[in-house]
């Protein structure tokens, strides 16, 4: 079968389109036709060597898909061949089959294509962990979602407004700005000047935001520093702008706000049956509505450098996926 393989550490450049032998079916798993996979940052910074958990070489990048089931181990009764499904697998979906556990499948809805269904396990499970588990938010409060058009920023816009809150979007250019308002945001920050602070306290009758999604980090995170509102809660979901920022624990004091981390990856890890159980409600919101999942580009596999490129240069309008 093709497959995309990292056997070094470097740019999308580095990374062949090769043929390798098809996953063999071990006990507890089955095996997936891919039809589309979802590319997200942490692919990025995996196949350059930065992310915090790294598979041996070689392997395949690629954390999510939606594909049919093609074969069934025989100690599995939950799935049949034929079944439509999606799932997170931390990497291996840049291929034309992964075998993975039976248990880490989901029912693709029917209504639901291949490309958008491959995009929604990590975004969506991200930024409504991040948005429920960790920063507790309720209806009317104001959220501030930073890199609103990018995959978990759009997620966050709509999962705010799911959730009865106000929700400022801020990105870098009025084309993304434009993206995160169909999604549902209140009110919109250029912070392509690089000022960000003044326009959130402008907006919110100088007390800031409650909650502040921030997936960007580099300088802007001291500015949502200093415009999160008394007893606010800043989200860090990553870092795409860069650089680590440093927190200034004088500020935290100051507004007795909360820096909280948000490592989805762990928490699902950890506490599958919350996690379960947010999805049920994600797919409750999709069937409702309220959630749309926009796929901003479809790359064909022999055109995956393109597709990484597209996040890593930052050039993403919702979720980037790699058809096969």
């Amino acid at each position: 079968m093709k497959a995309v393989l990292c056997e070094s550490f470097g740019p999308a450049e580095n990374l062949t389109l090769g043929d390798i032998s098809a996953p063999e079916l071990t006990p507890g798993h089955v095996i997936v036709d891919i039809r589309a996979c979802a590319l997200n940052f942490p692919d990025v910074l995996m196949v350059e060597g930065k992310y915090q958990s790294l598979p041996p070489f070689p392997f395949t990048p690629g954390g999510e898909f939606a594909g049919i089931v093609s074969s069934v181990a025989d100690d599995v009764s939950k799935w049949q061949v034929g079944d439509e499904v999606f799932a997170a697998c931390g990497h291996g979906a840049m291929a034309e089959q992964i075998c993975v556990r039976a248990e880490a499948l989901r029912a693709k809805p029917q209504n639901m294509t291949f490309p958008t269904a491959a995009g929604i396990s990590t975004t969506y499970g991200t930024s409504y962990y991040a948005l429920k588990q960790r920063a507790n938010l309720q209806p009317g409060e104001t959220l501030l979602v930073l890199g609103a058009a990018g995959g978990v920023g759009l997620a966050a816009v709509e999962l705010g407004k799911a959730m009865g809150a106000r929700v400022i979007a801020a990105a870098s250019n009025p084309e993304k700005l434009a993206i995160a308002q169909q999604a549902g945001a209140d009110d919109l920050i250029d912070y392509s000047d690089g000022d960000l602070k003044d326009k959130v306290k402008a907006l919110t009758g100088g007390k800031g935001a409650d909650v502040i999604y921030d997936p960007v980090g580099g300088p802007l995170f001291d500015q949502c520093m200093r415009c999160i509102n008394w007893e606010g809660r800043i989200l860090i979901v990553g870092f795409v702008g860069g650089d680590i920022p440093r927190v200034p624990t004088n500020l935290i004091l100051l507004k007795s706000c909360q820096v909280v981390g948000v490592f989805y990856g762990a928490f699902s890890g950890r506490f599958p049956t919350e996690n379960e159980q947010n999805f049920a409600e994600l797919l409750q919101m999709f069937e409702a509505g309220k959630l749309q999942a926009l796929v901003g580009a479809e790359y064909a596999l022999a055109d995956f450098v393109d597709a990484l490129n597209c996040l890593s240069q930052r050039r993403a309008v919702g979720k980037i996926v790699v058809t096969i």
